[in-house]
């Protein structure tokens, strides 16, 4: 008989823990899993990053954009899924929260160079398009 192959559910692990159960984990419980510096941040930042996680369930709830300047904040399990506008300096880029990006800050995620694209010159930037822009 033919056997039937069931796709099982692949679950996300995030150092070994179901990243389910870490949405139950308090930030000082996350900051155990992670590597000494994230940690030392995670723990000397505890007030901070426990109030934007309040805001953002706040503005959840009344369908409001989340937007911070803040991009040396840690991404904790309670920001997974939620979708957060970071300053790059000039204007709020929009990144939805992975679990990858658990134990990153956020704004490695909001980049504040934009990439060079060499196309070609510009009006006045060669001597043939001076005369050209008069």
């Amino acid at each position: 008989m033919a056997e039937v192959l069931v796709k099982k559910n692949k679950d996300k692990f995030y150092r070994g823990k179901n990243v389910e159960d870490l949405r139950t984990f308090n930030t000082r419980e996350f900051a155990k899993l992670v590597k000494a510096r994230t940690r030392r941040s995670l723990l000397r930042n505890y007030d901070v990053i426990e109030a934007f996680v309040k805001r953002c369930e706040e503005k959840d709830a009344k369908n409001k954009v989340i937007k911070t300047h803040d991009r040396a904040l840690v991404i904790v399990p309670q920001l997974v899924g939620k979708t957060i506008g970071i300053y790059n300096g000039k204007e709020f880029i929009k990144v939805t929260i992975t679990e990858e990006m658990l134990g990153h800050r956020l704004g490695e995620f909001s980049l504040t160079r934009k990439i060079a694209k060499h196309t070609k010159a510009g009006i006045g930037a060669t001597k043939s398009t001076v005369s050209k822009a008069k």
